[in-house]
């Protein structure tokens, strides 16, 4: 028989064990995708007055109730320009509170003023959600938006104050 038709079932093992092993390591050494900082907590709120505690990144002292709080503000000229904040929304893991710019009818900003962000996974998740939700509403004009996979109660809340904020819009 030839050298190279030998059966060689320890050869093969060994090849097939490394392989394998080699590959589980690439995968485990692959690091998640990096925490984008456009959703990270606003520094400061553009409207005059609002303080630190009416946007930012989790508890806005409502984390008791179960709803909204039934609050939105409006400012702007008669031009056509309004800003618009929704209601802050319960999730099981945090408050969710939108703020919207409407120009001439059309929706032309979504800033997200709260989002769960009481751990590490919370900050992940919405540091990922967030830009697309932001993303999904600016392009469907509207809060008939997809929900982000491994969001979806963050993505609900968002849903929820887009919409709030969008009704008060029509008033």
């Amino acid at each position: 028989m030839h050298t190279l038709r030998k059966n060689r079932p320890l050869r093969r093992i060994v090849l097939t064990s490394a392989a394998t092993v080699s590959g589980v390591v690439l995968l485990l050494s692959l690091k998640p995708h990096t925490t984008p900082l456009l959703a990270g907590p606003p520094s400061s709120v553009a409207s005059g007055g609002a303080s630190a505690s009416d946007g930012g990144t989790g508890s806005n002292g409502s984390s008791g109730s179960s709803g909204s709080n039934g609050s939105s503000g409006s400012s702007g000229s008669a031009s056509g320009t309004r800003t618009l904040t929704g209601d802050t929304v319960q999730t099981r893991y945090g408050p969710v509170r939108v703020r919207v710019t409407v120009k001439d009818g059309r929706l032309t900003d979504v800033t997200a003023l709260a989002f769960p962000a009481d751990s590490p996974r919370d900050r992940q998740i919405s540091s990922y959600a967030v830009p697309q939700l932001t993303r999904e509403a600016l392009t469907a004009q509207s809060a008939d938006i997809d929900t982000v996979s491994g969001a979806t109660y963050t993505s609900e809340g968002y849903r929820r104050s887009l919409q709030s904020a969008l009704d008060s819009a029509n008033r």
